[in-house]
């Protein structure tokens, strides 16, 4: 299992505001600790909010790439269905070229909604949207001269789309939440499929990604090809008791915020407490506990091949982070590869 991080670029760290300078800073300076780590992954999420500085995720995943060396860059998620795919695919290419054929894309639909009437679309073509440009993306990516036609963007005319990418193929992954279809559409198209799980118990999507697999089996395609990935909220600290006592607060303030916001209920220390359960959504604890939890998530879902921790929506400190992310790469990282050994000898 390879293991990384997503941040959506908070400019709230610590229970205070920083200046969005100091907050950009303080980000890229994580991805360098994260690269340094042995991280395989360092992600950005896209939102059009005053609190997220994460509006474009190539930008900040490009001024990361001059001063990493060997870690992934990719975004968490791209909403492509208010993007144009031609700019998307431009974006990371650049970004691919820039890192030396590092750059990834997580598509999705997006849970929050913000961009639609930022960007003058319809909610109500929320998927047709999302389906329409996806497949433009991935003809973008294997075509050099493109032509298309569909119903939200002028059409294509034998137009060659550059630059291309260091990689042959840039790779797209399938952002997606809890909708079926959404897990269909990922395997027939024979996409790697990023799953974001942020409450209750992983096993429960069991059956989804089974689903998924079984689309892409369907299709034609091999097990190797339909990679599993797995986005929860989570934070690693010396101790269990340590790392709880550091999440806790911000945790319960800033998903209670994010409730008032969807029309959620708020945050109660019950559900707190299954979240960080065995079986729970929360990957928080000590390095044995998380490497357990991670190892415990994989088998509930047939495998996992990416786990990214999302740990900057709980108030944590720079500080905090970063030594959370020398533990990840010093401890949990060499814990979960040695579970690997132990059943791959």
């Amino acid at each position: 299992m390879e293991i990384g991080i997503d941040s959506f670029a908070s400019a709230m760290y610590g229970n205070k505001e920083l200046s969005n300078v100091d907050a950009m800073e303080q980000l890229l300076d994580r991805i360098v600790a994260a690269d340094e780590a042995g991280l395989d992954v360092f992600g950005i999420g896209e939102h059009h909010k005053k609190e997220y500085l994460d509006s474009v995720p190539a930008v900040i995943l490009a001024a990361a790439a001059a001063r990493t060396k060997r870690i992934r860059l990719m975004s968490a998620v791209t909403v492509l269905s208010t993007s144009d795919p031609v700019r998307v695919f431009q974006q990371f290419a650049t970004l691919d070229i820039i890192s030396k054929g590092r750059a990834e894309i997580i598509a999705g639909r997006g849970s929050a909604t913000e961009a639609f009437p930022l960007f003058g679309y319809d909610l109500n073509d929320y998927d047709a949207l999302f389906k329409e440009k996806l497949k433009l993306l991935i003809q973008l990516r294997d075509e050099e001269f493109v032509t298309w036609s569909g119903k939200f963007r002028p059409a294509l005319h034998n137009q060659p789309v550059y630059p291309r990418p260091v990689q042959e193929k840039l790779p797209v992954w399938v952002g997606v939440g809890g909708t079926p279809q959404s897990f269909v559409r990922a395997g027939m198209l024979g996409l790697p499929l990023m799953v974001a799980i942020i409450g209750g118990e992983t096993e429960r999507f069991r059956p989804l990604v089974d689903l998924y697999r079984k689309s892409g089996a369907e299709a034609g395609f091999k097990p190797e090809d339909l990679k599993v990935g797995l986005h929860s909220p989570g934070y690693v600290g010396d101790t269990d008791e340590s790392a709880i006592a550091d999440y806790y607060p911000g945790y319960i303030e800033n998903w209670t915020k994010v409730g008032r916001e969807r029309g959620w209920p708020p945050v109660t220390k019950a559900q707190f407490d299954a979240g960080v359960s065995p079986k729970g959504v929360l990957v928080v604890g000590g390095p044995e506990t998380v490497a357990e939890k991670l190892k415990r998530h994989s088998e509930a879902l047939g495998g996992v091949d990416l786990f990214t921790f999302q740990m900057d929506i709980a108030g944590l400190t720079h500080q905090q982070l970063l030594r959370s992310i020398g533990i990840i790469g010093s401890k949990v990282i060499p814990l979960v590869n040695q579970d690997v050994e132990k059943v791959n000898p």
